[in-house]
């Protein structure tokens, strides 16, 4: 396990809640939001690289993880909800600006934050997760009326966690077997070892359970120790799933909440990183030419070969050059 045991910890309240962080170096703040089903941890690579190069890295636990609150009510997950947390943490902090990353579902807040708090975020970087301008959608169709569409015949994961407790018995029954194969299967070992030839999307078949599909490698990759694997296990054991199912609960609710910023652009400077074989949240060719183009000071967008969803733990070293670099041109 990477050592952070000189990262401070902390607890600031914002939002009508408590979100545990943590932090390491001093500076210009730049926030790190985590995705599903993570922690700060995740970020331990990126939080001591960033802290030595200047700057205050702080990673947030964010909403229903680790020891941040986990509201009961479903809505209180929603994007706006999200949003808040990471707008109030800035003033939290004692700061009035920041530069905000997100991964995973991480990404979504740090762009959403973005393009609605211009004012206090001056730039974005965001992994794995490209940037969806706030659209519309037609009368009486919501959004898992659009995922059952693309999905056809198939279950897909983020219907499957629809369901209040389903997702949960899946996950809950083997929290070890449940860690090790979400990290894995969607990274990008399972294609160099051979499991798969391409990433996994998502889209499973009819009556299975989502960690049915999970491959369970001989042998950890050579990106997560048995330590890592650990610390995720206990998290997620004592703290439980469901705070990060409970932001999937809220995916109908999106159009809605993003559609007072339908035509607005993200201005300020933004970084995306993403791997070859992550699929597993729309990083298609289509995707990432409209965020060429829909993001006016995009300066950067890589692709890590080989790599999957995984990004900041899979391919450490680069994404912390490529963050590095970004932060230093602002």
């Amino acid at each position: 396990m990477s050592d952070t045991s000189d990262f401070k910890k902390g607890t600031i309240e914002t939002n009508g809640i408590e979100l545990h962080y943590v932090e390491y170096g001093q500076g210009p703040l730049v926030i790190f939001c985590h995705g599903w089903p993570e922690s700060w941890y995740s970020w331990r690579h990126q939080i001591r690289a960033i802290g030595d190069q200047g700057y205050r890295a702080v990673a947030l636990h964010m909403r229903g993880y680790g020891d941040s609150t986990k509201p009961t009510n479903i809505d209180a997950y929603s994007i706006s909800h999200l949003i808040g947390d990471v707008v109030g943490s800035v003033a939290g902090l004692g700061e009035s600006q920041a530069v905000v990353v997100g991964h995973d579902w991480g990404g979504p807040v740090a762009w959403y934050t973005a393009l609605m708090r211009p004012d206090l975020f001056r730039a974005v970087a965001v992994l794995s997760v490209p940037f969806m301008p706030p659209f519309a959608l037609p009368a009486n169709v919501s959004m898992d009326d659009l995922m059952r569409a693309n999905a056809g015949d198939q279950e897909y994961y983020r219907l499957f966690f629809q369901e209040p407790g389903v997702a949960e018995a899946d996950f809950r029954k083997d929290v070890r077997r449940s860690m090790l194969g979400v990290l894995y299967s969607i990274s990008g070992d399972v294609i160099k070892d051979g499991f798969h030839s391409i990433g996994w999307d998502g889209h499973f078949p009819q009556g299975q359970k989502m960690t049915d599909q999970f491959v369970i490698p001989d042998a950890l990759p050579k990106w997560l120790t048995e330590e890592d694997l650990d610390f995720y296990v206990q998290e997620h054991s004592a703290s439980g799933f469901t705070g990060g199912f409970n932001w999937y609960r809220n995916i109908n609710r999106l159009p809605g909440i993003l559609a007072p910023f339908i035509g607005k652009s993200i201005d300020q400077p933004s970084l995306y990183l993403y791997g070859e074989h992550d699929l597993i949240a729309g990083n298609t060719a289509d995707a990432i030419d409209s965020m060429k183009t829909g993001l006016t000071d995009l300066r950067g967008c890589v692709e890590f070969p080989g790599a999957g969803h995984w990004l900041q733990q899979e391919r450490a070293e680069g994404v912390n050059a490529e963050l590095v670099e970004f932060l230093r041109g602002l």
